[in-house]
């Protein structure tokens, strides 16, 4: 009876605490182990590297150039002057106007000279006259050979007499030496002008001319037929090209400059003589050059480095440089074609490093067709 009695005591207990055990509103304890999975699943995903920003190597033409200032001058360039004194009877020409080589351009009164060049043209029919008697009186032994020679000394003093006055004569009239551009006279008609007196400048502007001074260190790269690119300030971002055809055998001690002279086409005349230009004479020209931004390089020491980015890490390489330009430098040695280098963050980065190449795009994830990954970011 008391063994009944205190196993049914028992089993009530023990029904009682799992009533309560069941009924209890408290939720389970959840266990330590699954915490960090579940901060490590909410938190975004590790970068893969350093982030940095990087550039494919630039593959062109580099050309090696020197600039220079210089002043444009007419192909063909004189100012019409008399050669005699007299008065002027004829302009055959209007200022601004445009004429050929042989044309007339001016008439000096020549009264004076046509009467002289009558007078000794007479004076030499009369001893060519004496001459032709005094050859048949040689010939019958009336006169010596040295009389016969005297009278022919005179025939000839009197044709040079003659050419002298014809060549007054033909001074009166002045020729357009070649074909160009008349500019403003100088004089009037009726004016009375002496030898020398300006009185209009011809200007061939088919083609025009700069002159212009290189430092002596170009010297063994500067030649004939070099390509030339001018700048002037009348034609704002437009270039005229054109090509040296002479330089100057000797170099100026004051300066220890070479002066040059390049032809330049002037098609519409618009380069005008005395215009200021910015002249770019280009030395040589290497293709298939490669180039970087300035920012790219890593100096350290004496030399210079990139990092190059090969398969998502950095492998610091040492480069040879070339001509440095506007905001990039060529590359002489160390890098090739298709290179790619880090141009912003290389502060914090080493050789081996991994990178992460901002703007790039991802990669697609392994055993992924590329034309499953082009698909997928259509979709998206």
């Amino acid at each position: 009876m008391f063994r009944f009695s205190t196993s049914l005591i028992a089993l009530g207990a023990l029904t009682a605490t799992v009533l309560v055990s069941g009924c209890s509103s408290e939720p389970e304890a959840t266990s330590p182990a699954a915490k960090p999975a579940a901060i490590k699943a909410a938190a975004p995903p590790k970068p893969r590297g350093l982030p940095v920003k990087a550039e494919l190597v630039k593959v062109g033409d580099v050309v090696d150039e020197v600039t220079a200032v210089g002043s444009l001058i007419a192909d063909e360039s004189v100012i019409i002057r008399p050669e005699i004194d007299g008065r002027i009877v004829g302009l055959h020409f209007r200022e601004g106007q445009a004429v050929s080589r042989g044309q007339k351009l001016v008439t000096i009164e020549s009264s004076e000279f046509q009467a002289q060049l009558a007078a000794v043209n007479a004076d030499l029919r009369i001893e060519k006259q004496r001459h032709t008697r005094a050859k048949e009186l040689f010939e019958q032994k009336f006169i010596t050979k040295e009389a016969l020679e005297i009278q022919s000394g005179t025939v000839a003093r009197h044709v040079a007499r003659v050419q002298e006055v014809q060549a007054r004569v033909d001074k009166t009239v002045i020729w357009a030496p070649f074909a160009g551009i008349i500019g403003l006279r100088e004089i009037s008609p009726g004016a009375y002008v002496k030898k020398g007196d300006d009185i209009v400048r011809l200007e061939n502007l088919d083609s025009i001319k700069v002159d212009f001074r290189v430092p002596e260190i170009y010297l063994a790269k500067v030649g004939r037929d070099q390509a030339v690119a001018l700048g002037v300030d009348a034609y704002p971002g437009e270039i005229f090209h054109g090509r040296v055809y002479a330089v100057q055998p000797v170099v100026e001690q004051e300066t220890r400059t070479a002066l040059m002279r390049a032809r330049i086409p002037n098609e519409g005349h618009r380069l005008k003589p005395g215009m200021f230009v910015r002249v770019v004479l280009t030395l040589s020209t290497r293709k298939n050059a490669i180039t970087v931004p300035e920012q790219a390089l890593w100096p350290q020491g004496k030399d210079n480095f990139v990092f190059r980015v090969v398969d998502g890490k950095v492998a610091l390489t040492k480069v040879e440089l070339g001509k440095r330009g506007l905001g990039h430098v060529e590359i002489n040695q160390g890098l090739s074609a298709g290179d790619m280098v880090v141009t912003e963050g290389q502060i914090k980065l080493r050789d081996g490093a991994p990178v992460m190449v901002m703007g790039a795009p991802p990669a697609a994830p392994a055993g992924k067709s590329k034309q499953a990954a082009q698909k997928d970011n259509k979709s998206g």
